[in-house]
């Protein structure tokens, strides 16, 4: 009898050991653990947004001061870069940055890169309307994971390490972190909050461009208001992809903040900030009318006296609230 327990026993284990292990879930947030978030090819992919312990091994490989890559583009080289990098005073001599002009930085979101739509659209737009320092954060080797939730916990280290590099920057060119203007989109929009409370002295201007919902509304890294001296946010896509509540000094819905003109799904919304925010750099005013709440704005039913332009290239220091305006469905977008 005692022989077959054994053989029992031993037949158990061996079972077990060819049964899948599963992942433990080291953190639980109260958000609904399955959700969509959109990638770099504008498909939708249903996330796992629990964090695993996989997840914190998948982020942990990554390493944003040696692998992020920053792309300085100026009047001087408007359409080929120059690579910059953390400690290299060397490399940062060959280049046209300048500390007497004022610094744009560009942070991408999800399964992008440098290449991303949001960078082909703002680094003209931003060189066009004047003459700046633009430097695109390449932050790929933390970005291009497949695993949500480790880009997101990527997203945080990404942003402290950007922080680390204006810091330094500065320190070796006399620039002044305060007339730089961070800009991001999706993810890359709750980075621009993390680097704007890590910059030694702090920024005056971030944009939001439609912060990424999924991962961020228990998330105690999201974008915050007083992250920069102006922090502005523009939603095209709220509570689904986008972030719904407000976070910043002054918030934006063009439309309602959903289904926008000219789209015919939710990556397109996601994606339609980027390009009003171009055109505000460059051709257009959009005017905005104050809401008393994100939810008047998002049921256009706004009556309060006041308007604002949204976007622009200078920060709008001292403005705050809510507001709606609309838009048309095809370039240009801002209507008369």
């Amino acid at each position: 009898m005692a022989g077959l327990t054994s053989i029992l026993v031993v037949a158990a284990l061996a079972v077990c050991a060819a049964l899948p292990t599963p992942d433990p879930v080291l953190l639980r947030p109260s958000e609904q653990r399955f959700q969509y978030a959109q990638g770099a090819d504008g498909q939708l992919r249903l996330v796992d947004l629990w964090l695993k312990t996989s997840d914190v091994a998948a982020s942990a490989r990554y390493d944003p001061d040696r692998q992020n890559v920053y792309h300085l583009f100026t009047r001087q080289n408007p359409t080929v870069s120059q690579p910059l990098l953390l400690g290299s005073e060397s490399l940062l001599e060959l280049t046209h940055f300048s500390p007497d002009r004022r610094t744009v930085v560009l942070l991408h979101g999800w399964l992008d890169d440098v290449l991303a739509t949001f960078n082909s659209v703002l680094v003209p737009s931003f060189l066009q309307a004047a003459d700046v320092n633009v430097i695109v954060v390449d932050w790929s080797a933390g970005a291009n994971v497949v695993n949500y939730a480790a880009a997101v916990r990527n997203t945080v280290k990404s942003g402290e390490s950007v922080a680390w590099f204006i810091t330094w920057l500065n320190s070796v060119t006399g620039a002044d972190s305060r007339s730089y203007h961070v800009v991001g989109h999706s993810l890359g929009a709750h980075q621009a909050g993390v680097i704007g409370r890590h910059v030694e002295g702090g920024i005056a201007y971030i944009t939001a461009l439609d912060p990424a919902l999924p991962g961020w509304l228990t998330n105690s890294q999201r974008l915050r208001p007083e992250d920069a001296q102006y922090t502005e946010v523009i939603h095209t896509n709220a509570g689904l992809l986008g972030y719904a509540m407000p976070l910043g000094h002054t918030d934006f819905y063009p439309n309602g903040g959903v289904n926008m003109p000219g789209c015919g799904s939710q990556q397109c919304d996601h994606e339609r900030s980027i390009h009003y925010f171009g055109e505000s750099l460059t051709s257009s005013t959009f005017v905005g009318r104050r809401c008393a709440s994100y939810l008047n704005a998002m049921t256009d039913n706004c009556l309060l006296p006041g308007r604002l332009a949204m976007g622009g290239l200078v920060a709008k220091t001292g403005s705050s609230g809510i507001y709606l305006l609309k838009t048309n469905a095809e370039p240009p977008f801002a209507q008369v």
